[in-house]
């Protein structure tokens, strides 16, 4: 076979120089056809589309193209041509086919139509399918998007520890990190495990989250984000948890909470407009397929000034919800954390818009959040979206050393992993915010996908760490 330099489909699909002999190389979608002449759709990777291979069986070996199936990898040489059918402006009139990979009747993805829970079965095969190439093309932009907002903004991206010995949140769901014999712990008099001889000599965990390292970074560099794998071995089998998951995590020295609310407003309206802009073509197919509202949901985002709410308001609108006779699974009362419905209900049936809550009862939240005046709330924020609920949470941190010291000792954290992030306040410390984004969430809701598991290419839940 002539060797010709390949063409990726994304760029010949916007092609005219017809009659120029051309290269494409794919996996093969579905192939039919008469006696006379077999149409193969082919499809790189590089768009939704597929391009159309129309191959004469008088010019090409017949017992060639009866290998040629669905999964099949094929080179092709041929001439670009106008297309008379619908669906695509070019196809190939195939000169010359080489096989480089066979597919047999084994391959699973054979049948068009099979469920998302298949999906995941066959989660090494997925992104070949016109879906989760969709997705993972999303995935891309919206990672890139992200380091491009930052970037022109002036931050610096900044590499937490993805092993540490501190529990940010408090939470105390960490997946361990250990090189001893799990078979032959050595325990002191007490039952305690001892970690003397452990690789780090003390216990260590995977991160849930790079947020206290990034404080220490903005209160030298000014303005920073994280973007990097976070973990929490939380037993959550829902449609929006993950036990490894990818989180945005910007902290800014000199911001409040409303410089706060700021950023996170543009930041998010900024992503969704980088993918109505730059993947369409993905966005309308999953548009037409899964979610008829997505691209009018994405658009009214970007339309759309965020609402401001105080909690305690927002609990005033559920109770005065529940009095009309709206019936919600989970109680409402002041003190509540609230649910993913009551979050829904803000957002989609009273204000039909996001809506970002802040001035939460410190009781529900975490202990670097800066208290205010009344001694109940703290200055948290969390940007409630329609379809998800919280998906993004953040706080202005609380920068006095004296109540961030008596928190910590209210809530009994072990100080021997808190001395480092406290120096902070110790040694000229100054007002300074942040906040998380998980980056699933923000796909699930770019995608219009309803499980969280089908936004990763490979997705880590109780009782599943496959491929």
């Amino acid at each position: 076979m002539e060797t010709i330099k390949r063409t990726k489909i994304s760029d010949l699909l916007g092609l005219t120089t017809y009659g120029a002999e051309v290269n494409v190389k794919g996996w093969v979608r579905t192939r039919r056809g008469s006696k006379q002449v077999a149409f193969v759709a082919l499809n790189d990777g590089s768009t939704i589309k597929n391009v159309q291979i129309v191959i004469d069986l008088e010019k090409i070996d017949e017992e060639l193209v009866k290998k040629i199936s669905t999964g099949t990898c094929l080179s092709v040489n041929g001439t670009l041509v106008e297309s008379i059918g619908g669906g695509q402006s070019v196809e190939i009139q195939a000169t010359a086919i080489e096989i480089l990979g066979e597919c047999d009747n084994t391959y699973p993805l054979q049948k068009k139509g099979q469920t998302m829970e298949f999906m995941r079965s066959v989660a090494h095969l997925r992104p070949r399918t016109n879906t989760f190439g969709a997705i993972f093309r999303i995935r891309h932009n919206m990672a890139y998007a992200i380091h491009k907002f930052f970037h022109d903004k002036g931050f610096y991206y900044f590499h937490t520890p993805i092993i540490t010995a501190s529990d940010c949140e408090g939470a105390g769901q960490m997946f361990q990190v250990t090189t001893m014999n799990l078979y032959d712990l050595k325990k002191d008099e007490n039952g305690s495990i001892v970690y003397d001889d452990d690789f780090f000599g003390k216990q260590a965990s995977l991160t849930v989250s790079g947020q206290l390292e990034g404080e220490l970074a903005a209160t030298a560099l000014g303005a920073i984000y994280t973007f990097g794998p976070t973990f929490r071995a939380e037993n959550s089998n829902t449609p929006r948890h993950l036990a490894e998951f990818w989180m945005i995590e910007p902290e800014v020295a000199f911001n409040d909470i409303y410089d706060n609310m700021e950023l996170a407003e543009e930041f998010i309206k900024y992503c969704v407009s980088w993918a109505l802009d730059n993947c369409m073509d993905d966005i309308k197919f999953l548009n037409d397929m899964f979610d008829k509202e997505l691209i009018e949901r994405l658009r009214s985002i970007v339309n759309t000034e965020f609402v401001r709410l105080k909690y305690t308001e927002g609990i005033e609108i559920l109770e005065k919800a529940v009095a009309d006779g709206h019936k919600f699974e989970f109680p409402v009362y002041w003190g509540v954390d609230l649910a993913s419905e009551h979050e829904r209900y803000l957002v989609e049936h009273h204000f039909k818009r996001p809506v970002i809550l802040t001035d939460y009862p410190k009781e529900i939240k975490a202990f670097y959040m800066k208290q205010n005046e009344d001694g109940k709330t703290v200055r948290a924020m969390d940007v409630l979206f329609p379809k998800i609920g919280e998906i993004i949470g953040g706080s202005e941190r609380e920068a006095d050393y004296n109540k961030l010291l008596s928190r910590i000792e209210e809530l009994g954290i072990p100080m021997k992993d808190m001395w480092w992030y406290l120096d902070t306040r110790r040694y000229g410390s100054c007002p300074h915010s942040g906040f998380g984004l998980g980056f699933e969430r923000l796909l699930l809701f770019v995608t219009g996908m309803s499980n969280i598991r089908d936004v990763i290419p490979f997705p880590r839940t109780p009782n599943n760490a496959e491929f």
